[in-house]
């Protein structure tokens, strides 16, 4: 069978639309969220009651912008796809309010109801991971981080990653007890655990799915300019 062709100028956008999306499910549900984004969130929460406009998108897009000066740091360079990177994260940052939004008046007051949100919400991000890895534009900076630091120290990608979500997973812990105390836990719950042990499987899953029924090419000349930035 002839596969089909998917721009990845597409892929890119319809990726940030279900990665946004996805997460804007899971904190519907509230059965916990990806641990890498757990520090964000809690802190999000911390502090929208007294600063309204924190919401969770802009404390990605401050978050964000946070790890790729420390990345600059810790590798010592600066180079153009690190603003690419924050251009990534602020358009995130952006359609993740949006569409919490739109998912605020769907009801959560059952225990279903909310497995279904977090089963959307982990689904829609799976997809939309495998996609943005068929993309040529700079990915946000929870990937950018892993990916420059294992780069200029020659250190094994899978092991510093795993050492990356561990630290964010204990972060997000230590964050919840410290701001909501012992007898709320927030941010770091079952669901977490659960998109975690099938997070990495699924968007191999996913990705040979996609692969199977598209080939994915550039619509625009736009891959050299990128990957040069990179450099």
């Amino acid at each position: 069978m002839q596969k089909k062709v998917f721009y990845t100028e597409y892929a890119y956008i319809i990726a940030m639309l279900l990665n946004s999306m996805g997460n804007a499910l899971m904190e519907k549900s509230d059965m916990g969220i990806n641990m890498v984004v757990a520090p964000v969130y809690l802190t999000h929460l911390k502090l929208v009651d007294t600063l309204p406009f924190f919401t969770f998108g802009f404390a990605e897009k401050v978050f964000q912008a946070a790890l790729i000066l420390i990345t600059m740091m810790v590798v010592r360079r600066i180079k153009l796809t690190y603003f690419f990177s924050f251009c990534t994260a602020f358009l995130y940052g952006t359609l993740l309010d949006v569409m919490i939004g739109i998912v605020a008046p769907i009801p959560d007051d059952t225990l279903v109801m909310r497995i279904l949100l977090f089963a959307g919400g982990v689904l829609l991000c799976g997809v939309g991971v495998s996609l943005i890895f068929r993309s040529y534009v700079s990915p946000e900076a929870y990937e950018l981080i892993v990916k420059e630091t294992t780069k200029c120290y020659r250190l094994d990608l899978g092991k510093f990653k795993l050492a990356y979500d561990c630290g964010s997973l204990i972060l997000g812990v230590i964050l919840s007890f410290a701001f909501f105390g012992f007898g709320r836990f927030e941010g770091v719950k079952i669901g977490t655990v659960v998109y975690a042990a099938i997070n990495g499987p699924m968007i191999n899953l996913f990705t040979r799915w996609l692969d199977g029924i598209f080939e994915f090419k550039d619509g625009l000349k736009l891959r050299s300019f990128f990957e040069a930035g990179a450099k």
